[in-house]
This record gives C-alpha cells, sequence and structure tokens, in this order.
C-alpha cells in the first residue's frame, strides 16, 4: 500500500510538473519565439535524460537493446515518435503563440485522451459505450470552451485541436512500440528527433529574418525572460517529468495512472492564474469542467464496475 500510495504521489507530480509546463510554454515561446522555444527545449529534455538513462541501467537491464534488430526497432520508434512529436508540439506551441491562455491549451490538449480510442477503431480497436458519452460531453465543453457567439472557432483553438489529435496518433505509436523497447531511450531519441526538425524552421523563420542574422538572434539570450521557461520545459517538463511517470507507473492500474495525470489540465489552469493572472469567463469555466469531466469518465473501467456488481448480487 506504501508503494502504491507512493507511485501514485509522483504521478501527480508529472501533471504537476506538465500543468505547469504550459506557463512556460506561453512565456518561453513568447520570448524566444515558438520554434526556437521547441526545438532547444527538445535538446534539452535529451540531454538530460542522458545521465537518467545511466542511473536506470540496473532497472533497464533487460529492456536494454542487445541486438542489431532491438537497436534498429529502437531508433525507428524514437524516430517516429520525435517526427509526430515535432508536429503536435508546434501546434501546440503556435496555438498559445497566437492568444490561447495556458489553461485553455491545457485543456484542448487534454482531449487527446478522447481521440485515442476514436483513431483505434481505424486498427479494429473497439471502446466502451463510456467513451462515446465522454466524446458527446467534451464537444460540449468545446463548444462553451472555443466557439464565440458567431460559432467561429479561434485560430488558437484550431491549432491547439489539431495538436491533440497529433498526440493522440503520439499515443498510438508509443503503444506499438512501447512494450518492445526502452521507453526511457526511446524518449531520448525521440527529444533529439524533434529537436533537430525544429533546427529548420527555427534558422528560416526566427534567425536568419533577424537583422544581424545569427548574432541578433542570440541576443535574446542574454536575459532570464528567455533562460528559465526553457530551462523549466526541457529540464522539469521532458526529464523530470518524464522520470517521474517511469517511477510511478510502476505498479499502478493503467486507467488509475491515466485518471492522475490527466490532472495536467487542472493544474495548467491554476498555473496560468496564479503565475499569469490569467482569467476565465463563467461561460469558458463551464467548458473546462464538462471537458475534464468527459476525460475522467472515459477513464471509468465500466467492465469493471459490471464484474463487482454481479458479485455482490451473488
Amino acid at each position: 500500500m506504501k508503494k502504491e500510495l507512493r507511485n501514485s504521489f509522483c504521478l501527480i507530480l508529472t501533471a504537476l510538473v506538465w500543468g505547469v509546463a504550459f506557463v512556460a510554454q506561453r512565456q518561453g515561446g513568447a520570448a524566444a519565439g515558438p520554434y526556437t522555444f521547441n526545438c532547444i527545449r527538445s535538446f534539452l529534455g535529451a540531454a538530460v535524460l542522458l545521465p537518467v538513462i545511466r542511473l536506470m541501467e540496473g532497472r533497464t537491464e533487460d529492456r536494454k537493446p542487445k541486438t542489431l534488430q532491438d537497436k534498429r526497432r529502437l531508433w525507428i520508434g524514437g524516430s517516429l515518435c520525435g517526427a509526430v512529436l515535432f508536429v503536435a508540439s508546434t501546434f501546440q506551441q503556435m496555438g498559445m503563440y497566437y492568444g490561447a491562455t495556458a489553461g485553455k491549451a491545457g485543456f484542448l490538449t487534454a482531449s487527446y485522451i478522447l481521440l485515442v480510442p476514436v483513431l483505434g477503431l481505424f486498427l479494429g480497436k473497439k471502446c466502451g459505450w463510456n467513451v462515446w458519452v465522454s466524446i458527446l460531453v467534451a464537444v460540449v465543453g468545446l463548444y462553451f470552451l472555443c466557439l464565440t457567439e458567431g460559432f467561429t472557432f479561434y485560430m488558437s483553438d484550431v491549432l491547439l485541436l489539431l495538436c491533440a489529435v497529433c498526440f493522440s496518433v503520439h499515443i498510438m505509436v508509443i503503444d506499438r512500440f512501447s512494450p518492445l523497447v526502452d521507453g526511457v531511450r526511446m524518449s531520448c531519441i525521440q527529444f533529439m528527433v524533434c529537436g533537430v526538425l525544429g533546427l529548420v524552421p527555427m534558422i528560416g523563420v526566427e534567425v536568419l529574418p533577424v537583422p544581424g542574422g545569427i548574432q541578433g538572434w542570440a541576443q535574446m539570450f542574454m536575459t532570464w525572460d528567455v533562460w528559465i521557461p526553457i530551462l523549466y520545459a526541457g529540464v522539469m517538463s521532458c526529464g523530470v517529468g518524464y522520470t517521474l511517470q517511469i517511477i510511478g507507473q510502476e505498479g499502478i492500474n493503467p486507467a488509475i495512472a491515466s485518471l492522475l495525470m490527466s490532472l495536467e489540465s487542472v493544474f495548467s489552469v491554476l498555473a496560468g492564474m496564479l503565475i499569469l493572472h490569467e482569467t476565465m469567463t463563467r461561460r469558458e469555466i463551464l467548458g473546462c469542467v464538462l471537458v475534464f469531466a468527459a476525460v475522467l469518465f472515459a477513464q471509468v473501467n465500466v467492465g469493471e464496475w459490471k464484474k463487482r456488481g454481479s458479485k455482490i448480487k451473488n
């Protein structure tokens, strides 16, 4: 029981780290530019995970790639995850760059939990009725959260919803490769690939057009207003958050783990209010409540309820 409580606490800390990261993303993207922020953050995440791999060597000995086929599978999985993560994080960062609050970004991103079973239908995977009810509730919530009186989406909302779709694909790719490879090593590779892909838009959009070229671009790194958000997103969100997730999920039911980590969306709203002094209308708060309720209900194991109910009757 002590181990379960400890691991549950680790997952709550993971959600807290990732929730606050939305604030770092909003501030860092505005200060450094969305492509620069994502690129440097990804390289930092990969660098932080290198010593983590070393420290966890004993615990992951059975998952360590030993043959050429194992190494090939690891690099294919990491590269695919990195490519999808690059697209997802770009949509997410651009959504906040165009004005979405940290809280709204957290809740719209959390809708990937509802999109995963929908995409799974194309792979022959079925989902329970509670998931479809959750999807309907989420659609209503997104209406209150995102739609204006003129029934139009803001560009930032569209980008964040595209981000959620990409993250759902990212989860499915991880689901395909995680049972076959070491998760920490694959994550390190994915951050490296994401950073390399981010070099192209960073140089083309945010470095070369700046007066003075690289020198003019590098001058913005002379202030902590840029480095603090980047360091938090790279070290805490990528490195610490991912490590806590690995430790916390050991021995915990996956549904409970998902439920605890979905608190990320709540923490993103609270962090936006406390740190950035963001405010939300009653309509937006109602939308947030409905989306979060849908995310929670999607994690409920209805089959387990039926089993327990039949046992009680018997």
